[in-house]
């Protein structure tokens, strides 16, 4: 992917000033090489035609076509990894998670607060993005038919039983958000009570949780202290709070709290495998998803340990082979699986759970 050693990156996006901030932004690091601008998605076509980039950087909102649109049209001709650049309106979260369903590879969120403070942690998280970027196969998008799941058939009825008896734990990062839009979607309305950490900022969250909602048999929510773990339910972490499940009496309820990053990351799936192997034991499935780094390695073997059944996903079906290649190395899955497995291997997994 990369030219001499080095990231080629096209930087678009409207406004000229961002084009300039993020082009010396990205330039402050000596791999990678920003080989032109694009004001639009028009322009921006022209320049992956003449100058061949590794990597592109994508403005969510745009006039004349906006980002989602724009990779709609480009990755089934042209795949190539795209992140976006996000504004944080609920405009620009709705489109940002429709924009990782078109086949980008990641966002960054453009700073609200302390803009000065928050642009330089943006530009530094963009450098780091980008190098991964380019390091990701995204060839799979010139048959993008091919990787629309089955919809599962209609079953309004959502069977949120009062038995609490197993737990399937979820931890994911780069990549995730549509990993695991394929597994929830395929889930049936009684699974078992799922718990997720996805590496997300806060804000986005709620609503990747609400459009998961929508798309699933199972009730998909953003988790709340106190939430029950239920048949039927499934809680992801709220950004920037760590997510822990507790047995209390005979159900399973989980906490919300921020402190320290744990593994780099809050929240953190590190932290939630270990409660879940506290508090779980046996009566847990775990499984690491696509992921940049090693969070959640640790936290598996703990669950392996205390019994429970575990899996990573496989490099084949991986956006970013990190998190799951970790958990396997380090003897925390029992198996490696493909993403289109992995949902009926949660289902047998958990039957088999606490025997």
């Amino acid at each position: 992917m990369k030219h001499n050693g080095r990231v080629r990156v096209l930087v678009v996006d409207d406004s000229a000033m961002v084009r300039e901030i993020l082009s010396r932004g990205l330039a402050l690091d000596p791999v990678i090489e920003v080989v032109g601008t694009a004001g639009d998605p028009y322009a921006a076509r022209d320049k992956i035609l003449a100058l061949n980039p590794n990597v592109l950087t994508l403005d969510v909102e745009m006039p004349r076509m906006d980002g989602v649109e724009f990779l709609r049209r480009l990755m089934p001709q042209h795949p190539l990894p795209v992140l976006m650049v996000s504004a944080l309106t609920q405009a620009g979260k709705r489109i940002t998670l429709e924009a990782l369903e078109a086949g980008a590879v990641d966002f960054v969120a453009k700073p609200s607060t302390d803009v000065a403070r928050g642009l330089n942690e943006m530009l530094a998280e963009l450098r780091a993005k980008v190098k991964m970027a380019a390091t990701v196969n995204v060839s799979g998008w010139r048959k993008q038919e091919a990787r629309e799941p089955a919809a599962p058939p209609a079953q309004p009825v959502r069977a949120l039983a009062e038995s609490t008896d197993k737990v399937m734990a979820i931890g994911a990062s780069t990549g995730g958000t549509e990993a695991l839009r394929f597994i929830l979607t395929q889930l049936p309305a009684d699974a078992p009570g799922v718990v997720i950490v996805q590496h997300m900022p806060a804000g986005f969250t709620k609503m990747f949780a609400e459009r998961l909602n929508e798309q699933c048999r199972l009730q998909v929510k953003e988790a709340a202290s106190g939430d029950r773990v239920l048949q039927g339910r499934a809680l992801i972490a709220p950004g920037d709070y760590h997510l822990t499940v507790r047995r209390s009496g005979g159900t399973y309820v989980v906490d919300c709290q921020q402190g320290e990053k744990v593994c780099g990351h809050r929240p953190s799936v590190e932290v939630l495998m270990q409660s879940v192997a506290r508090y779980a034991g046996a009566n847990a499935v775990g499984a690491i998803l696509t992921g940049m780094g090693h969070d959640g390695a640790d936290g598996l073997l703990a669950m392996r340990r205390e019994g429970a059944r575990t899996l990573a996903q496989d490099e084949a079906t991986s956006v970013v082979f990190g998190m799951p290649k970790v958990a396997w190395e380090r003897g925390g899955a029992e198996r490696l699986v493909s993403l289109s497995a992995i949902p009926q291997t949660l289902m047998t997994l958990s039957a088999e759970a606490g025997r």
